[in-house]
């Protein structure tokens, strides 16, 4: 997929979070271990979502591997500890294929 899919995957993404009522902390957290698409806030529980896109839903969320999950989740921890924060939190997939969105809720149970 293109960097351009990619981005306008995000930009669906983030504003779906801001119109459920999501403050958006920071997009495109780095760490030496990866990336973590959005951070949002909502009801004090800070929200570390991984953006994928894809021609139909099944091959998008196929895209979700253990390892990237991993990844996320390790990225997540960098960003609690570099920012002191303290609030509860949890991992989220937003898939979009076209214009069609769906919101996972905490994908590490």
């Amino acid at each position: 997929m293109s960097r351009a899919k990619g981005d306008e995957a995000e930009e669906l993404a983030k504003n779906y979070l801001y119109d459920k009522g999501y403050e958006i902390v920071e997009q495109n957290f780095y760490s030496r271990f990866g990336e973590i698409d959005i951070i949002a806030l909502k009801e004090n529980v800070l929200h570390f979502v991984e953006v994928k896109s894809g021609e139909d839903y099944e091959k998008a969320v196929q895209n979700i591997t253990p390892t990237k999950l991993s990844r996320l989740i390790k990225t997540g921890d960098v960003y609690m500890k570099k920012n002191g924060t303290e609030l509860d939190y949890m991992y989220d997939a937003i898939v979009v294929v076209g214009k069609k969105i769906w919101h996972l809720d905490n994908i590490t149970l």
